[in-house]
Protein backbone atom coordinates (compact mmCIF):
# COMPACT_ATOMS: atom_id res chain seq x y z
CA UNK A 1 0.00 0.00 0.00
CA UNK A 2 1.45 3.11 -1.01
CA UNK A 3 0.98 5.87 1.61
CA UNK A 4 1.04 9.72 1.70
CA UNK A 5 0.86 12.51 4.54
CA UNK A 6 -1.09 15.49 4.10
CA UNK A 7 -0.53 18.29 6.09
CA UNK A 8 -3.39 20.85 6.15
CA UNK A 9 -1.66 24.27 8.37
CA UNK A 10 -4.16 27.20 9.64
CA UNK A 11 -3.45 29.74 11.86
CA UNK A 12 -6.36 27.90 13.72
CA UNK A 13 -4.93 24.71 13.92
CA UNK A 14 -2.95 22.10 12.28
CA UNK A 15 -4.50 18.80 10.39
CA UNK A 16 -2.51 15.35 9.54
CA UNK A 17 -3.78 13.03 7.30
CA UNK A 18 -2.45 9.71 6.64
CA UNK A 19 -4.13 8.09 3.53
CA UNK A 20 -3.31 4.54 1.49
CA UNK A 21 -4.35 4.26 -1.77
CA UNK A 22 -7.16 7.19 -1.18
CA UNK A 23 -8.60 5.83 2.48
CA UNK A 24 -8.08 8.15 5.09
CA UNK A 25 -6.03 5.80 7.75
CA UNK A 26 -4.96 8.50 10.40
CA UNK A 27 -6.13 11.82 11.17
CA UNK A 28 -4.72 14.13 13.76
CA UNK A 29 -5.43 17.33 14.99
CA UNK A 30 -3.64 20.53 17.00
CA UNK A 31 -4.56 23.95 18.11
CA UNK A 32 -2.74 26.72 19.53
CA UNK A 33 -4.64 26.15 22.74
CA UNK A 34 -4.62 22.36 22.76
CA UNK A 35 -1.12 21.80 21.78
CA UNK A 36 0.03 18.33 23.09
CA UNK A 37 2.10 18.16 26.29
CA UNK A 38 2.51 14.54 26.04
CA UNK A 39 6.58 13.87 25.60
CA UNK A 40 7.41 17.63 27.67
CA UNK A 41 10.10 17.17 30.18
CA UNK A 42 9.50 19.05 33.33
CA UNK A 43 11.86 20.34 36.38
CA UNK A 44 8.70 19.47 39.00
CA UNK A 45 8.13 19.97 42.73
CA UNK A 46 6.01 16.89 45.01
CA UNK A 47 3.74 18.61 46.27
CA UNK A 48 1.78 15.86 47.94
CA UNK A 49 2.76 12.26 49.23
CA UNK A 50 -0.16 9.57 48.85
CA UNK A 51 1.35 6.61 50.57
CA UNK A 52 -2.74 4.76 50.50
CA UNK A 53 -2.69 4.81 46.64
CA UNK A 54 1.01 4.69 45.96
CA UNK A 55 1.54 7.68 44.33
CA UNK A 56 2.91 11.45 44.49
CA UNK A 57 0.99 14.51 43.24
CA UNK A 58 3.98 16.86 41.34
CA UNK A 59 3.76 20.86 40.84
CA UNK A 60 5.16 21.24 36.87
CA UNK A 61 3.87 24.48 36.30
CA UNK A 62 0.60 23.45 34.83
CA UNK A 63 -3.17 24.12 35.93
CA UNK A 64 -3.26 20.36 37.82
CA UNK A 65 -0.58 18.52 39.44
CA UNK A 66 0.92 15.50 37.87
CA UNK A 67 -0.22 12.54 39.17
CA UNK A 68 3.47 10.13 39.48
CA UNK A 69 3.67 6.44 41.00
CA UNK A 70 6.14 6.64 44.01
CA UNK A 71 7.84 3.09 42.29
CA UNK A 72 8.96 5.22 39.73
CA UNK A 73 10.64 7.97 42.22
CA UNK A 74 13.35 5.04 42.69
CA UNK A 75 15.15 6.44 39.60
CA UNK A 76 14.28 10.24 40.05
CA UNK A 77 16.39 12.68 40.96
CA UNK A 78 17.17 13.95 44.00
CA UNK A 79 18.21 17.22 42.84
CA UNK A 80 18.84 17.36 38.86
CA UNK A 81 22.79 17.52 39.61
CA UNK A 82 23.36 14.32 41.54
CA UNK A 83 20.53 11.47 40.46
CA UNK A 84 20.06 8.46 42.88
CA UNK A 85 18.81 5.66 44.14
CA UNK A 86 15.12 7.41 46.47
CA UNK A 87 13.60 4.51 48.65
CA UNK A 88 9.92 5.34 48.88
CA UNK A 89 9.46 6.00 52.32
CA UNK A 90 11.88 8.67 51.86
CA UNK A 91 9.77 10.77 49.25
CA UNK A 92 8.47 14.05 50.22
CA UNK A 93 6.67 17.18 49.79
CA UNK A 94 9.48 19.73 48.24
CA UNK A 95 11.10 17.09 46.71
CA UNK A 96 12.38 17.66 42.79
CA UNK A 97 12.07 15.12 40.24
CA UNK A 98 12.66 15.51 36.68
CA UNK A 99 9.73 13.86 34.75
CA UNK A 100 8.23 13.33 30.91
CA UNK A 101 4.24 13.60 30.64
CA UNK A 102 3.00 9.89 29.44
CA UNK A 103 -0.56 11.23 29.41
CA UNK A 104 -2.76 13.86 28.81
CA UNK A 105 -5.18 15.33 31.76
CA UNK A 106 -8.56 13.81 31.06
CA UNK A 107 -11.50 15.09 33.34
CA UNK A 108 -10.42 16.28 36.58
CA UNK A 109 -7.42 13.76 36.54
CA UNK A 110 -3.86 15.71 35.75
CA UNK A 111 -1.10 14.48 33.64
CA UNK A 112 0.26 10.78 34.19
CA UNK A 113 4.12 11.43 34.68
CA UNK A 114 6.61 9.05 34.70
CA UNK A 115 10.77 9.55 35.89
CA UNK A 116 11.63 7.10 33.00
CA UNK A 117 12.86 10.05 30.42
CA UNK A 118 12.66 9.16 26.95
CA UNK A 119 13.45 11.14 23.98
CA UNK A 120 12.74 9.78 21.08
CA UNK A 121 14.36 10.27 17.34
CA UNK A 122 14.11 8.84 13.78
CA UNK A 123 14.65 4.95 14.46
CA UNK A 124 15.87 4.92 18.38
CA UNK A 125 14.44 6.34 22.06
CA UNK A 126 17.41 7.21 24.33
CA UNK A 127 16.41 5.98 28.02
CA UNK A 128 18.99 7.70 29.94
CA UNK A 129 17.87 7.01 33.39
CA UNK A 130 17.68 3.65 32.05
CA UNK A 131 20.77 1.40 31.08
CA UNK A 132 19.08 -1.39 29.79
CA UNK A 133 17.39 -0.42 26.15
CA UNK A 134 15.73 -2.93 23.99
CA UNK A 135 14.20 -4.06 20.63
CA UNK A 136 11.08 -3.07 19.72
CA UNK A 137 8.66 -6.54 19.47
CA UNK A 138 7.02 -5.38 16.28
CA UNK A 139 11.08 -5.99 15.10
CA UNK A 140 10.09 -10.41 14.25
CA UNK A 141 12.69 -10.57 12.04
CA UNK A 142 15.11 -13.09 14.31
CA UNK A 143 18.50 -12.56 12.08
CA UNK A 144 17.57 -8.57 12.19
CA UNK A 145 16.85 -8.38 15.72
CA UNK A 146 21.08 -10.40 16.07
CA UNK A 147 22.05 -7.23 13.82
CA UNK A 148 20.60 -4.43 16.24
CA UNK A 149 21.89 -5.78 19.35
CA UNK A 150 25.46 -6.12 17.71
CA UNK A 151 25.38 -2.40 16.39
CA UNK A 152 24.34 -1.21 20.15
CA UNK A 153 26.53 -3.20 21.97
CA UNK A 154 29.41 -1.45 20.49
CA UNK A 155 28.05 2.08 20.84
CA UNK A 156 29.73 3.86 23.66
CA UNK A 157 29.27 7.08 25.25
CA UNK A 158 30.83 8.90 28.56
CA UNK A 159 28.08 8.37 30.77
CA UNK A 160 25.90 4.55 30.16
CA UNK A 161 22.55 5.10 28.63
CA UNK A 162 19.97 2.66 26.79
CA UNK A 163 18.09 2.82 24.08
CA UNK A 164 15.20 1.70 22.48
CA UNK A 165 15.32 0.15 19.16
CA UNK A 166 11.86 1.66 17.31
CA UNK A 167 10.17 -0.53 14.26
CA UNK A 168 11.42 2.12 11.83
CA UNK A 169 15.28 1.19 12.40
CA UNK A 170 14.72 -1.97 10.50
CA UNK A 171 16.82 -2.70 7.57
CA UNK A 172 18.96 0.86 8.21
CA UNK A 173 22.52 1.21 8.36
CA UNK A 174 24.84 1.14 11.09
CA UNK A 175 26.07 4.49 9.94
CA UNK A 176 22.01 6.02 10.02
CA UNK A 177 21.29 4.19 13.22
CA UNK A 178 24.92 5.68 15.12
CA UNK A 179 23.68 8.91 13.76
CA UNK A 180 20.72 9.18 15.32
CA UNK A 181 22.01 7.34 18.93
CA UNK A 182 25.05 10.48 18.65
CA UNK A 183 21.97 13.03 17.76
CA UNK A 184 20.08 11.53 20.50
CA UNK A 185 22.83 11.90 23.26
CA UNK A 186 23.81 15.47 22.34
CA UNK A 187 20.06 16.53 23.60
CA UNK A 188 19.86 14.51 26.23
CA UNK A 189 23.31 16.40 27.98
CA UNK A 190 21.69 19.89 26.42
CA UNK A 191 18.51 19.11 28.11
CA UNK A 192 20.57 17.57 31.57
CA UNK A 193 22.78 21.09 31.65
CA UNK A 194 19.47 23.01 30.92
CA UNK A 195 17.48 21.43 33.72
CA UNK A 196 20.46 22.26 36.29
CA UNK A 197 19.71 25.82 35.81
CA UNK A 198 16.14 25.89 35.60
CA UNK A 199 13.77 25.89 39.31
CA UNK A 200 10.99 23.94 39.61
CA UNK A 201 8.19 23.85 38.16
CA UNK A 202 9.96 24.67 34.96
CA UNK A 203 9.43 23.57 31.65
CA UNK A 204 12.68 21.65 30.18
CA UNK A 205 11.90 19.88 27.30
CA UNK A 206 9.26 20.94 24.81
CA UNK A 207 7.87 17.91 22.35
CA UNK A 208 7.41 18.53 18.67
CA UNK A 209 4.76 19.72 17.06
CA UNK A 210 2.15 17.43 14.94
CA UNK A 211 3.36 17.87 12.05
CA UNK A 212 7.30 17.66 12.80
CA UNK A 213 5.99 14.37 15.23
CA UNK A 214 4.23 12.90 11.85
CA UNK A 215 7.55 12.98 9.90
CA UNK A 216 9.33 11.16 12.55
CA UNK A 217 6.77 8.78 13.12
CA UNK A 218 5.24 8.43 10.12
CA UNK A 219 7.49 8.93 7.32
CA UNK A 220 8.47 5.81 6.74
CA UNK A 221 9.71 3.88 3.27
CA UNK A 222 5.69 3.25 1.74
CA UNK A 223 4.80 6.79 2.21
CA UNK A 224 5.34 8.36 -1.61
CA UNK A 225 5.16 11.97 -0.44
CA UNK A 226 4.35 14.53 2.00
CA UNK A 227 2.25 17.51 0.57
CA UNK A 228 1.86 20.39 2.87
CA UNK A 229 -0.23 23.67 1.57
CA UNK A 230 1.06 26.09 3.66
CA UNK A 231 4.21 28.25 2.15
CA UNK A 232 6.22 28.77 5.94
CA UNK A 233 5.52 25.69 7.51
CA UNK A 234 6.41 24.05 4.28
CA UNK A 235 9.96 25.66 4.60
CA UNK A 236 10.25 24.86 8.45
CA UNK A 237 9.42 21.25 7.11
CA UNK A 238 12.17 21.49 5.18
CA UNK A 239 15.23 22.81 7.46
CA UNK A 240 14.06 19.91 9.70
CA UNK A 241 14.30 16.95 6.76
CA UNK A 242 17.54 18.59 5.89
CA UNK A 243 18.49 18.43 9.36
CA UNK A 244 17.71 14.88 9.85
CA UNK A 245 16.16 12.99 6.89
CA UNK A 246 17.52 14.67 4.22
CA UNK A 247 17.49 11.04 1.71
CA UNK A 248 13.78 11.81 2.45
CA UNK A 249 13.29 15.76 0.79
CA UNK A 250 12.78 15.21 -2.52
CA UNK A 251 9.43 13.67 -1.10
CA UNK A 252 7.94 16.62 0.47
CA UNK A 253 5.87 18.61 -1.97
CA UNK A 254 4.28 22.34 -1.39
CA UNK A 255 0.58 22.43 -2.49
CA UNK A 256 -0.39 25.59 -4.06
CA UNK A 257 -4.13 24.80 -4.94
CA UNK A 258 -6.68 26.01 -2.59
CA UNK A 259 -8.05 23.01 -0.97
CA UNK A 260 -5.89 20.26 -0.25
CA UNK A 261 -8.34 17.24 1.56
CA UNK A 262 -10.31 18.41 -0.50
CA UNK A 263 -8.80 17.63 -3.53
CA UNK A 264 -7.59 14.24 -2.12
CA UNK A 265 -11.24 13.40 -0.90
CA UNK A 266 -10.14 13.47 2.39
CA UNK A 267 -12.36 16.10 4.11
CA UNK A 268 -15.75 13.83 3.50
CA UNK A 269 -13.87 10.83 5.26
CA UNK A 270 -13.08 12.86 8.47
CA UNK A 271 -16.62 13.80 8.87
CA UNK A 272 -17.13 10.24 8.84
CA UNK A 273 -14.65 9.65 12.02
CA UNK A 274 -17.62 11.39 14.40
CA UNK A 275 -20.55 9.30 13.16
CA UNK A 276 -21.81 6.05 15.00
CA UNK A 277 -22.48 4.05 12.63
CA UNK A 278 -19.71 2.53 9.95
CA UNK A 279 -21.39 0.97 7.01
CA UNK A 280 -19.15 -1.99 5.60
CA UNK A 281 -18.70 -2.83 1.63
CA UNK A 282 -20.65 -5.74 2.21
CA UNK A 283 -23.44 -3.57 3.46
CA UNK A 284 -23.44 -4.79 7.02
CA UNK A 285 -22.71 -1.84 9.38
CA UNK A 286 -20.86 -1.34 13.02
CA UNK A 287 -22.60 0.80 15.95
CA UNK A 288 -19.54 3.00 18.16
CA UNK A 289 -20.57 4.27 21.25
CA UNK A 290 -17.83 5.58 23.15
CA UNK A 291 -17.88 6.47 27.11
CA UNK A 292 -15.34 8.20 29.36
CA UNK A 293 -13.56 4.68 30.38
CA UNK A 294 -15.45 2.52 27.78
CA UNK A 295 -16.30 1.56 24.46
CA UNK A 296 -18.48 -0.34 22.88
CA UNK A 297 -18.75 -1.75 19.24
CA UNK A 298 -21.63 -3.77 17.99
CA UNK A 299 -21.61 -5.42 14.70
CA UNK A 300 -24.30 -5.92 12.90
CA UNK A 301 -25.47 -7.49 9.39
CA UNK A 302 -27.58 -4.70 8.19
CA UNK A 303 -28.47 -5.52 4.29
CA UNK A 304 -26.10 -8.31 3.87
CA UNK A 305 -27.06 -10.46 0.83
CA UNK A 306 -25.33 -13.20 0.07
CA UNK A 307 -26.87 -16.47 -0.18
CA UNK A 308 -24.53 -18.47 2.04
CA UNK A 309 -25.85 -20.02 5.91
CA UNK A 310 -26.38 -18.44 8.69
CA UNK A 311 -22.54 -19.23 10.04
CA UNK A 312 -20.32 -18.28 6.76
CA UNK A 313 -22.48 -15.22 6.49
CA UNK A 314 -21.50 -14.71 10.48
CA UNK A 315 -17.65 -15.21 9.18
CA UNK A 316 -17.91 -13.21 6.35
CA UNK A 317 -19.11 -10.26 8.04
CA UNK A 318 -17.15 -10.47 10.94
CA UNK A 319 -14.22 -10.72 9.29
CA UNK A 320 -14.92 -7.52 7.07
CA UNK A 321 -15.71 -6.04 10.67
CA UNK A 322 -12.55 -7.23 12.23
CA UNK A 323 -10.45 -4.76 9.61
CA UNK A 324 -12.74 -1.88 9.24
CA UNK A 325 -12.78 -1.81 13.48
CA UNK A 326 -9.24 -2.00 13.44
CA UNK A 327 -8.65 0.81 11.21
CA UNK A 328 -11.97 3.16 13.41
CA UNK A 329 -9.54 2.15 16.57
CA UNK A 330 -6.67 4.25 15.23
CA UNK A 331 -9.25 6.84 13.51
CA UNK A 332 -10.51 7.86 16.55
CA UNK A 333 -7.88 7.20 18.81
CA UNK A 334 -10.47 5.05 20.94
CA UNK A 335 -8.56 3.86 24.27
CA UNK A 336 -9.59 2.25 27.61
CA UNK A 337 -11.93 -0.54 27.74
CA UNK A 338 -13.09 -1.40 24.56
CA UNK A 339 -15.66 -4.25 23.97
CA UNK A 340 -16.72 -5.64 20.29
CA UNK A 341 -19.60 -7.72 19.98
CA UNK A 342 -18.85 -9.77 16.91
CA UNK A 343 -22.00 -11.83 15.38
CA UNK A 344 -22.62 -14.63 16.81
CA UNK A 345 -20.61 -18.03 15.04
CA UNK A 346 -20.79 -21.88 16.60
CA UNK A 347 -17.94 -22.65 14.68
CA UNK A 348 -14.52 -22.55 17.05
CA UNK A 349 -12.05 -23.11 13.94
CA UNK A 350 -14.01 -19.20 13.03
CA UNK A 351 -13.46 -17.37 16.49
CA UNK A 352 -10.18 -18.48 16.46
CA UNK A 353 -9.65 -17.32 12.41
CA UNK A 354 -11.34 -14.34 13.55
CA UNK A 355 -9.28 -13.37 16.25
CA UNK A 356 -6.19 -13.58 14.15
CA UNK A 357 -7.73 -11.38 11.33
CA UNK A 358 -8.30 -8.84 13.87
CA UNK A 359 -4.91 -8.86 15.74
CA UNK A 360 -2.82 -8.43 12.32
CA UNK A 361 -4.83 -5.87 11.78
CA UNK A 362 -4.14 -4.19 14.61
CA UNK A 363 -0.36 -4.93 13.65
CA UNK A 364 0.12 -1.14 12.36
CA UNK A 365 -1.25 0.43 15.25
CA UNK A 366 1.59 2.74 17.50
CA UNK A 367 -0.83 2.37 20.41
CA UNK A 368 -0.35 -0.15 23.35
CA UNK A 369 -3.37 -2.81 23.25
CA UNK A 370 -4.07 -5.96 25.07
CA UNK A 371 -6.93 -8.61 23.80
CA UNK A 372 -8.12 -11.37 26.17
CA UNK A 373 -9.44 -13.31 23.47
CA UNK A 374 -13.07 -14.30 22.21
CA UNK A 375 -15.78 -15.84 24.21
CA UNK A 376 -18.38 -18.62 22.55
CA UNK A 377 -20.62 -15.59 22.49
CA UNK A 378 -18.22 -13.51 19.93
CA UNK A 379 -17.34 -10.94 22.51
CA UNK A 380 -13.57 -9.80 22.08
CA UNK A 381 -12.42 -7.75 25.04
CA UNK A 382 -9.14 -5.37 24.98
CA UNK A 383 -7.67 -2.36 26.52
CA UNK A 384 -5.86 0.48 24.48
CA UNK A 385 -3.71 3.21 25.69
CA UNK A 386 -5.16 6.79 24.85
CA UNK A 387 -2.60 9.43 24.95
CA UNK A 388 -3.67 12.31 23.35
CA UNK A 389 -7.56 13.83 23.67
CA UNK A 390 -9.07 12.65 20.91
CA UNK A 391 -10.52 14.15 17.50
CA UNK A 392 -13.45 13.71 19.30
CA UNK A 393 -13.03 15.41 22.24
CA UNK A 394 -11.20 18.18 20.34
CA UNK A 395 -14.19 19.16 18.05
CA UNK A 396 -16.59 18.19 20.03
CA UNK A 397 -18.75 19.48 23.40
CA UNK A 398 -21.23 18.06 25.36
CA UNK A 399 -24.82 18.53 23.69
CA UNK A 400 -26.66 21.62 25.84
CA UNK A 401 -29.56 20.23 25.20
CA UNK A 402 -29.92 16.42 25.64
CA UNK A 403 -27.01 16.64 28.15
CA UNK A 404 -25.27 13.43 27.17
CA UNK A 405 -28.14 11.53 26.94
CA UNK A 406 -28.25 11.21 23.14
CA UNK A 407 -32.14 11.57 22.65
CA UNK A 408 -34.51 14.16 22.86
CA UNK A 409 -37.99 13.59 24.40
CA UNK A 410 -40.65 13.09 21.64
CA UNK A 411 -43.41 15.82 20.68
CA UNK A 412 -46.01 13.44 21.43
CA UNK A 413 -43.87 13.35 25.41
CA UNK A 414 -43.45 16.58 25.16
CA UNK A 415 -47.12 17.95 24.52
CA UNK A 416 -48.51 15.75 27.34
CA UNK A 417 -45.59 16.96 29.68
CA UNK A 418 -46.74 20.41 28.29
CA UNK A 419 -50.32 20.17 29.37
CA UNK A 420 -48.80 19.03 32.76
CA UNK A 421 -46.74 22.06 33.41
CA UNK A 422 -49.41 24.50 32.51
CA UNK A 423 -51.50 22.65 34.95
CA UNK A 424 -48.97 23.24 37.72
CA UNK A 425 -48.56 26.83 36.45
CA UNK A 426 -52.26 27.82 36.64
CA UNK A 427 -53.10 26.06 40.29
CA UNK A 428 -53.97 29.07 42.76
CA UNK A 429 -53.92 31.71 40.27
CA UNK A 430 -57.25 33.62 38.94
CA UNK A 431 -56.16 34.46 34.96
CA UNK A 432 -58.21 35.21 32.21
CA UNK A 433 -56.02 33.95 29.05
CA UNK A 434 -52.31 32.18 29.81
CA UNK A 435 -50.12 31.68 26.63
CA UNK A 436 -47.70 28.81 26.24
CA UNK A 437 -44.75 29.40 23.30
CA UNK A 438 -43.87 25.87 22.05
CA UNK A 439 -41.56 24.68 19.55
CA UNK A 440 -44.29 23.41 16.50
CA UNK A 441 -43.70 20.07 16.22
CA UNK A 442 -45.31 19.99 19.95
CA UNK A 443 -48.18 22.51 19.13
CA UNK A 444 -49.09 20.13 16.56
CA UNK A 445 -48.87 17.09 19.15
CA UNK A 446 -51.49 18.84 21.47
CA UNK A 447 -54.13 19.73 19.01
CA UNK A 448 -54.14 16.30 17.46
CA UNK A 449 -56.43 15.85 20.98
CA UNK A 450 -58.29 19.55 21.61
CA UNK A 451 -60.30 17.81 24.26
CA UNK A 452 -57.08 17.98 27.07
CA UNK A 453 -56.44 21.77 25.77
CA UNK A 454 -60.61 22.32 26.26
CA UNK A 455 -60.85 20.44 29.65
CA UNK A 456 -57.83 22.90 31.29
CA UNK A 457 -59.47 26.09 29.79
CA UNK A 458 -63.13 24.61 31.42
CA UNK A 459 -61.43 23.61 34.68
CA UNK A 460 -59.93 27.23 35.06
CA UNK A 461 -61.98 29.66 33.18
CA UNK A 462 -59.50 30.51 31.07
CA UNK A 463 -58.32 31.21 27.75
CA UNK A 464 -55.33 29.36 26.42
CA UNK A 465 -53.20 30.30 23.82
CA UNK A 466 -50.77 28.48 22.18
CA UNK A 467 -47.29 30.38 19.97
CA UNK A 468 -45.61 28.41 17.74
CA UNK A 469 -41.91 29.70 18.19
CA UNK A 470 -39.61 28.41 15.08
CA UNK A 471 -36.40 28.99 17.19
CA UNK A 472 -37.46 26.99 20.49
CA UNK A 473 -35.61 23.89 21.25
CA UNK A 474 -38.12 21.02 20.97
CA UNK A 475 -37.83 20.54 24.51
CA UNK A 476 -38.33 24.07 26.16
CA UNK A 477 -41.90 26.06 27.05
CA UNK A 478 -42.51 29.02 28.32
CA UNK A 479 -45.55 30.04 30.10
CA UNK A 480 -46.89 33.73 30.61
Amino acid sequence: MSKEILINAETQEKRVAIVGDGQLLEFHIERPQDRTIVGNIYKGRIEAVMPAIGAAFVDIGLAKNGFLYLSEIASAYESVEAPQQTPIKEVKKGQEVLVQVVKESFGTKGPRLSTQIGLAGRYLVIMPLDKQGGISRRIEDEAERRRLREIFKGLKFPDPVGFIVRTASSGRSQQELIRDAQFLYKMWKRLEKNAQGKKAPALVYEEYDLALRAIRDSFTDDVTRLIVDSKPEFYRIQHFMRTFLSYLCKKVELYRGDDLFGAKDVEKQINHIFESHVYLKSKAYLIIEPTEGLVVIDVNSGGFKKKVNQEEMAFKVNAEAAVEIARQLVLRDLGGIIVIDFIDMEREAHRRELLNIFKKALETDRAKYDILGISKFGIVEMTRERIHKTVQMLSFHPCPYCKGKGKLRSPQTMGIFALKELKRYLKGKSLKQASVTMAAPVIDEILKDKEALRALEHKYRIKINLISNPAMHLEDIKIA
